[in-house]
């Protein structure tokens, strides 16, 4: 993983911790879902829009719908972050 991606799933590693208390964060891994981490859709949304701020980005909601893990969602913020 480059720097650029490690930095942005940090980021949001970081945000399912804060957003699913009590979650190992070894458990958060690259290749999970937040569904398989125990995350409803509040917690998604909230992870997403947590990450993003973060991150000083504006993503639009569409392009997160095909998102089905954490490598993709990472990937989605890392083409706005190169924008």
């Amino acid at each position: 993983m480059d720097p650029e991606t490690q930095r942005i799933f940090e980021v949001v590693k970081a945000n399912v911790v804060k957003v699913l208390t009590g979650l190992d964060p070894a458990l958060v891994t690259i290749e999970r879902s937040l569904t398989e981490l125990g995350a409803n859709s509040v917690d998604r949304v909230e992870v997403v829009m947590y990450s993003a701020e973060d991150l000083g980005l504006d993503v639009p909601r569409a392009e997160l719908h095909g998102a089905r893990n954490l490598a993709d969602l990472v990937a989605v913020l890392r083409r706005h972050a190169g924008a």
